[in-house]
């Protein structure tokens, strides 16, 4: 069923709505259960282990959190994501989690639908985004109870359908099929669209001086607003959301969305990291889990008699150094760090829960091609080496940090050096929004800069972004996020009925 037919004018209202997030993962479903009307309360039999943060929810018990002053609550908060909000909604759902505590949550729920705001959440594939194409037989870092949303308890869940959780760590398809269970469960389908690609999003403008006028919003370029500097005044406007919804019979439906405020919570998975070096396109370098899970269930690797070449040092390439050490193929490990670099991401996790992880990391330690000259056992390791190019007869050039060259032969290469977002859909691809201007969005290096309190853009207003686009890549923390919208579009959605109310409303509406 198609959004809205392309031919829709512009210029009518009714198709404006208050928000239009872009992304179905945790982000925007959590965002959407919020705006959806679902408000937390200190539950009346809770104490926070936090005696200060315990005196300050007492202080408006009577209120939700939505409706308190987040950067009070926040304050003298520490915790690992360097967003204030993120760190409060953390505490409050999982009290003392990083010190090894399973204390419950001291908040609970209440649906309360007069806080409902119109949005639409607008996704490419079911909800709960990037979850449904992950390796399935690789264990998530967190806990499963860290990847759970407000209101449903992972476990509880787990236990309603019979599966069988036999650790804290579960696996991608378990939180895949929580997440889409979860949209249906809270009621907000309604606000859901699958197969959905945005093309464009962009700020609509219109001259101050024709109040009178049509509202009819027009679209003028930067350029064009530039040149008219000082000359007309204009005012920003609506967005404009445009893209397509694939039909079930595989056609394109065109749509033309305008919304007062756009979510941005497409995560970071969408476009996977290069080494941009020659030779990168050949059809046996793959960028993806999924990609080498494919070749594998395929029997394109069984028989060969050369390594598997995995470049990386993240979690994601230590998966692939298991799943090719569990199907018997051996493997070449390259990566550009030191084994006893301390930020390795395997230095950071306890051995007793991440017991396949240590096992990665005590091979790229042990087996080194310094320590056993055999590459052709199971598992040989290449420290502090680049790849310099791919050649086409299946062959790599490494060159090592004191600049020696190694040509080695592989059976099919895999680069796992993480990934970006793609926001090719903004304009120059969202880069004036980061905290580095005219650079590329990453989660580490420039995330979006943001209001910390209301998670707005602090260089386009009306432009939201939450999880790992502004540096949260846990779902424990993406949370705050959702909470930090949701209390700025409520503070705003009342003023602008006070202004409706009192006749005071204007030709412009709140900003």
């Amino acid at each position: 069923m198609p959004l809205i037919e392309e031919t829709v004018l512009p210029g009518d209202s009714l198709l404006t709505l208050p928000v239009v997030i872009i992304g179905n993962g945790p982000s925007g479903i959590c965002l959407s259960y919020l705006l959806s009307g679902y408000r937390p309360y200190l539950s009346p039999e809770a104490i926070h282990p936090n005696p200060i943060l315990h005196t300050k929810l007492e202080e408006a018990r009577h209120l939700s959190i939505v409706d308190q002053d987040l950067e009070y609550l926040s304050e003298g908060l520490e915790g690992r994501s360097s967003n204030p909000v993120a760190v409060l909604f953390d505490t409050l759902l999982h009290p003392d989690a990083d010190f090894g505590y399973d204390y419950p949550p001291v908040l609970h729920w209440k649906l309360e639908q007069h806080h409902y705001i119109p949005h639409i959440v607008l996704g490419k594939g079911p909800p709960g985004g990037a979850w449904h194409s992950m390796e399935g037989s690789m264990l998530t870092i967190s806990f499963g109870d860290w990847m759970e949303l407000p209101g449903l308890s992972f476990k509880e869940w787990a236990a309603s359908k019979r599966r069988n959780i036999k650790t804290d760590r579960v696996m991608p398809e378990e939180i895949a099929c929580y997440y889409k269970h979860y949209v249906k469960v809270m009621g907000l389908q309604k606000n859901f669209r699958d197969n959905v690609y945005i093309t464009s999003v962009s700020r609509l403008y219109r001259e101050k001086d024709d109040e009178g006028r049509s509202h009819q919003n027009e679209d003028i370029s930067t350029q064009h607003l530039e040149m008219e500097d000082g000359q007309k005044s204009l005012v920003k406007r609506n967005w404009e959301v445009r893209g397509y919804q694939r039909a079930t019979d595989g056609s394109h439906v065109p749509f033309c969305l305008f919304a007062e405020n756009v979510a941005l919570a497409t995560g970071t998975f969408d476009s996977p990291g290069r080494l941009q070096v020659e030779g990168e396109d050949f059809p046996f370098v793959l960028h993806s889990m999924s990609d080498f899970g494919a070749a594998i269930s395929k029997g394109k690797l069984r028989g060969k008699a050369d390594p598997v070449l995995i470049v990386g040092a993240g979690l994601t390439a230590a998966d692939a150094v298991l799943c090719a050490y569990n199907n018997n193929i051996p493997v070449v490990h390259v990566f550009r760090r030191r084994v006893t670099d301390t930020s390795l991401i395997f230095k950071q996790l306890p051995k007793k829960l991440y017991p396949e992880y240590h096992k990665v990391y005590h091979m790229m330690c042990t087996q080194s091609h310094t320590v056993d000259s055999n590459q052709h056992s199971a598992y040989t390791s290449f420290p502090e080496h680049n790849v310099l190019s791919f050649k086409p007869e299946m062959k790599c050039v490494l060159q090592s940090a004191s600049g020696l060259k190694k040509i080695l032969k592989f059976s099919v290469a895999l680069v796992l050096i993480g990934s970006h977002p793609n926001l090719f859909f903004l304009k120059d691809q969202g880069h004036s929004i980061g905290h580095h201007s005219n650079q590329p969005i990453t989660c580490k290096g420039n995330p979006i800069e943001i209001d910390p309190y209301t998670y707005e853009c602090t260089k386009e207003a009306n432009l939201f972004a939450l999880g790992p686009l502004v540096g949260d890549n846990f779902v424990r923390f993406l949370k705050g996020g959702a909470l930090g919208i949701a209390r700025c579009l409520a503070i705003r959605q009342k003023k602008k009925h006070e202004l409706i109310e009192s006749g005071d409303g204007g030709g412009e509406g709140v900003p």
